[in-house]
């Protein structure tokens, strides 16, 4: 089970950092104390900055640049904000039943940044207009990575998944960027494989805009990548669960359908003749 399950204290903290332009060294001190919520709000700055992979003077900048007079302050309202909440633990039911509705509220979260249609429109556009689209994820991410290109290829002429790490991994990147693609979508998720930041990395040296889905704002993806988009990630159990990060995925994608409806139904219709005249379907 991962340390700082995502819940209503994670949001909290999270909410510290809304609108606040954070240096890569301080998106790692915040990624830090999201990860590690509510336990943090009771290390000293030392045991953060250690934490962290930071220097200690670097965790107090980063308390004041949030606004606050220094470390302990911020201390004082992370412990305000991770405090425990109203309601009857026992109405949360086992501990199976609590990992299901944690991820229904990572889902209710999303909904709620999904109010802003215009910036998952414009990102719908851009990928739309990568001709081809690659369509990174290593690891744990390789599954939704897969998921979306299967789907994506139905509507889009070119979808190039890229699920392997290694040397071959910059070719590919480098050849799609040659054959006229402008973006790279990329799924980065805990416990963030260094071979994808690296990838994250070489894309934009390629000149690709790179459009990362992960779960947090904060996390490592946040400073390799031109547009974040987070889905919190279901931490209760031994391994993750991706709900958000693939509901997302599939948000993305209608964007992309929305963005070029012709094309996309043009596609969709010669997809279903062909399927038809092979009866790929039973149903």
């Amino acid at each position: 089970m991962n340390e700082g399950a995502v819940g209503v204290p994670t949001e909290r903290v999270l909410d510290l950092f809304q609108g606040v332009r954070l240096t890569p060294t301080q998106r790692r001190i915040a990624h830090c104390l999201v990860q590690h919520a509510p336990a943090a709000a009771y290390l000293s700055a030392a045991e953060v900055a250690e934490l962290a992979g930071v220097s200690q003077p670097s965790v107090t900048r980063f308390a004041v640049a949030l606004g606050h007079d220094g470390y302990p302050a911020l201390r004082r309202r992370l412990r305000e904000l991770t405090a425990g909440v109203p309601g009857d633990a026992a109405d949360a039911g086992n501990e199976l039943q609590q990992a299901v509705r944690a991820e229904i509220g990572n889902l209710d979260r999303l909904a709620g940044q999904l109010a802003d249609r215009d910036r998952i429109a414009e990102t719908g556009r851009l990928l739309a207009a990568s001709r081809p689209l690659p369509v990174l994820g290593l690891r744990a991410a390789a599954p939704l990575a897969a998921y979306f290109a299967y789907f994506a290829a139905k509507v889009h002429p070119d979808v190039r998944v890229l699920d392997d790490g290694g040397s071959l991994l910059t070719d590919r990147l480098e050849q799609a960027a040659e054959a006229g693609a402008v973006a790279l979508l990329a799924f980065v998720l805990p416990r963030y494989p260094r071979e994808t930041l690296d990838a994250l990395r070489e894309a934009r040296a390629a000149g690709l805009t790179v459009v990362a889905i992960t779960d947090s704002p904060v996390s490592p993806a946040a400073e390799h990548a031109d547009v974040v988009l987070p889905a919190a990630v279901g931490a209760q159990l031994v391994f993750d669960l991706h709900t958000a990060p693939m509901t997302l995925a599939m948000v993305l994608l209608q964007a992309i359908c929305d963005a070029a409806p012709t094309d996309t139904q043009r596609r969709l219709e010669a997809f279903e003749a062909s399927a038809a005249r092979r009866q790929l379907f039973l149903g």
